[in-house]
């Protein structure tokens, strides 16, 4: 009596042990990749603080123009900006350090500071923006500027 064998049918696809090694491969890239992307979300975002200050600077100087001073004064008046810039990362503020012999403002610092709650708000190696009347650029809310030391100079340079 001969006897016949059912050939057993394979059926290929992968394995628990496979797909949990694929899965953790995945896990890993992504906890590496995900910071990194915020990061650079976060450099991207400065330029809107950048671009606001510039504005806010080119205003002054106008303002200047026709009325012998800067002003304070974001809104109808002054500069007719908004206190908050246009992607809203960041806010505006203008102090002026002093007026001149004349009673008329003659300096000002333009700053944005990142908006709370925002992804901005982690942006550590910048933090706050400011500009001067006479063109000095700060990070840090001051703690670096493009006048001072060769450390201040680069962290400004790497931020602006």
């Amino acid at each position: 009596m001969r006897y016949k064998f059912r050939r057993v049918q394979h059926f290929r696809g992968f394995t628990l042990i496979e797909l949990m090694i694929a899965v953790a491969v995945v896990g890993i890239l992504a906890a590496i990749a995900y910071p990194s992307y915020q990061d650079s979300v976060r450099k991207s975002r400065r330029a809107d603080a950048k671009s606001a200050l510039l504005d806010a600077a080119q205003r002054e100087e106008r303002f200047f123009t026709e009325n012998n001073q800067y002003t304070a004064t974001l809104g109808t008046g002054g500069l007719n900006l908004s206190a908050t810039t246009t992607d809203g990362y960041y806010t505006l503020a203008i102090t002026n350090a002093a007026a001149n012999a004349a009673g008329r403002i003659s300096t000002y610092t333009i700053t944005a500071t990142p908006v709370a709650g925002t992804t901005q708000e982690k942006d550590t190696a910048c933090a706050a923006f400011s500009m001067n009347q006479i063109g000095v650029k700060c990070v840090k809310g001051g703690s670096y500027c493009s006048n001072g030391d060769t450390a201040a100079k680069a962290a400004v340079a790497a931020c602006w």
